[in-house]
């Protein structure tokens, strides 16, 4: 079963689209049981809110892949979620294969990259080895950050019309020319979720990250074209993460 269509039968089981992202805060790395404990303390309040959990270098670095991270994604998957790894992956094609080797030996059910690195010896053997594990590839098509604008957002010459056109309308339509499972865009350019939901279609779904702490709006994403929420700071740095992920299921389920 392809990644699009297991996240989309855990979604509909757990009536949420919701992504919980494990971004803690730096600690000193001698506590990295202690983070591990906390990540896995995080996971067993808000489980039954999610659909899947995203991990990155916050996880991977201070626990290691294979002694602590997969211990965790271990975990992840007994709750009846999935686990992405958002490695970002940006390098020459053979290292992006073993890249992505690592993580689906660590139990990975998909991977973010970049499609700034293009097809040929970046991409294709990302996508080659994905496809041979049965595993899934979300593109990044434009950021959250303000400063996504100098890169995702620079005008280019469209490679099929010739037009000049925002960069990530030609990632949108890579997306789709790739197949890829996902698209990355930020919850807080809502009119850029619009435009590149027009490209996509439903073919590839929209993944948006930056609710809450860095201004995007659930609500509004959801309503613009967004098919998966991912929370991060949000949840993790609450008060009360349970009650943040409640609210945000509120908004996030599907019914």
């Amino acid at each position: 079963m392809q990644f699009k269509s297991k996240i989309q039968e855990v979604a509909n089981n757990n009536n949420s689209r919701l992504v919980l992202a494990l971004d803690f805060p730096f600690r000193n790395p001698i506590n990295c049981p202690e983070l591990l404990s906390k990540a896995d303390a995080l996971l067993e309040q808000v489980y039954p809110y999610v659909c899947a959990v995203k991990v990155n270098n916050h996880l991977v670095l201070p626990l290691g892949l294979f002694d602590g991270v997969r211990v965790l994604v271990d975990k992840i998957h007994a709750k009846g979620l999935l686990a992405i790894m958002d490695a970002k992956v940006n390098d020459v094609g053979n290292t992006n294969q073993v890249i992505a080797e690592y993580y689906y030996a660590a139990g990975f059910d998909a991977i973010i990259a970049n499609p700034f690195i293009g097809w040929k010896d970046g991409l294709e053997p990302l996508f080659e080895v994905s496809r041979r594990h049965d595993k899934g590839v979300i593109l990044l098509t434009y950021m959250s950050h303000n400063g996504a604008v100098e890169g995702y957002g620079q005008t280019v010459l469209d490679p099929v019309t010739g037009a000049l056109v925002p960069q990530y309308l030609v990632f949108a339509q890579k997306n789709v020319m790739y197949r890829a499972d996902g698209a990355v865009v930020g919850a807080t350019v809502p009119e850029k979720i619009r435009e590149i939901h027009q490209v996509l279609g439903e073919d590839v779904p929209i993944y948006s990250p930056g609710v809450g702490v860095q201004g995007g709006n659930a609500e509004a994403a959801i309503k613009s074209g967004t098919h998966y929420l991912i929370v991060g700071r949000e949840i993790v740095s609450a008060e009360n993460p349970v009650e943040v992920a409640r609210k945000l299921w509120s908004i996030a389920k599907l019914v």
